[in-house]
């Protein structure tokens, strides 16, 4: 086995498809209908585990017997750089795509469409809604088009048709399997007899993640939660050494990205500075979009741009290349980037507030 931890450098995006592209689709293996021409015992076998929101100092916060025997015996990226903006579904796929999010088109958890005129949001339906998919190529699609197969526990988009495919083992997203079943689904379809098994699989975990929103990732109770994810490393290298994959599955665990701690006293109201009749909320902080309404760009911004220092304001067409963030019609005209630590809202009352009060 070779163990990849991947450590919130070298990007996620080059480490992965430098590690996991070359051996499942080189060229050499492709019979005359591109398929790959070699038996299934013989392909490579890769695992991509990500546990969300899994800071990158949380390794060290407390043992973890199991991270550091990966580390001990595999190899450690230093430093991991998401992609803009750090939410969960923009940096799922953009490792399994190589791609940003203003070219795979998966910008947002909550998004707008002006082209569709429709909305994407990852509390509903629409995310099952191939288009919102199509403009990049997961992983799972490249390698079951190159002859071999994939399986995918819970990870974002793999429950949903992507260019006329879906991985071919999968479970649709429920967060109330427990991350043992979600293991042991793995393990079978990587131990399936021959041509059935899977060659690559992804496996997604919603902690630390959850837990850090809860109590705020500072908090001495997130202790507990960083041993638990170590216990569930630990629990998945078991299972692979009792199915006889260990020497057989490389494998690689990520995370998305990290987070802060938030105060109830960094609230930002934009209510104070601008009326929400000039525009359409679209996403939440720490990365606000807002569309505006028909004509009330400059308004909106021209109140915005300098009424409080722990927010940078941009339009669009303004945002800074390095982020990689302003070719794509889903990103909307003006972001607000809260600063480290600062929460952006409407004002103290509106629905995200009171979940936020349980949070902090």
């Amino acid at each position: 086995m070779l163990s990849c931890l991947l450590r919130g450098g070298c990007s996620p995006l080059l480490c992965l498809w430098a590690l996991l592209l070359p051996p499942l689709v080189s060229l050499h293996s492709m019979n005359q209908h591109g398929r790959r021409s070699h038996s299934a015992k013989e392909r490579p076998k890769l695992l991509l585990v990500s546990f969300d929101g899994f800071r990158w100092d949380y390794i060290d916060r407390v043992p973890t017997l199991n991270f550091h025997n990966i580390i001990d015996n595999g190899v450690m990226v230093e430093h991991v750089e998401n992609v803009y903006i750090t939410k969960t579904y923009p940096n799922h796929y953009s490792l399994v795509t190589g791609l940003y999010a203003e070219t795979h088109g998966i910008v947002a958890n909550e998004m707008y469409d002006p082209v569709l005129n429709r909305s994407f949001s990852m509390e509903t339906d629409s995310v099952y809604e191939s288009r919102w998919w199509e403009a990049a190529v997961p992983l799972w699609v490249s390698i079951q088009k190159a002859g071999g197969r994939s399986g995918a526990a819970m990870w974002p988009g793999s429950d949903v048709k992507i260019h006329g495919m879906f991985p071919n083992r999968y479970l649709l997203y429920n967060a109330s399997v427990s991350f043992e079943t979600r293991v042991e689904r793995l393990i079978e379809w990587f131990s399936a007899p021959n041509e059935a098994a899977v060659d690559f699989g992804v496996l997604y975990w919603e902690e630390p993640d959850e837990s850090g929103h809860k109590l705020g990732p500072e908090s001495p109770l997130m202790d507990v939660v960083i041993a638990g994810i170590d216990e569930k490393l630990g629990f998945l290298m078991n299972e692979l050494k009792k199915a006889g994959l260990y020497e057989k599955v490389n494998l690689i665990v990520t995370s998305d990205h990290g987070m802060t701690q938030l105060s109830s006293d960094k609230i930002i109201e934009l209510d104070e500075y601008v009326s929400r009749d000039l525009y359409t909320w679209v996403d939440k902080s720490p990365v606000v979009a807002l569309l505006p309404k028909e004509g009330k760009l400059d308004e909106i911004y021209d109140k915005l741009v300098d009424v409080n220092p722990n927010m940078v304001v941009y339009k669009k067409e303004d945002i800074p290349e390095l982020f990689h963030y302003q070719h794509n019609v889903r990103i909307m005209p003006i972001l607000i980037a809260a600063k480290e630590g600062w929460t952006v809202m409407q004002n103290r009352t509106g629905p995200f507030m009171r979940m936020y009060s349980k949070l902090i």
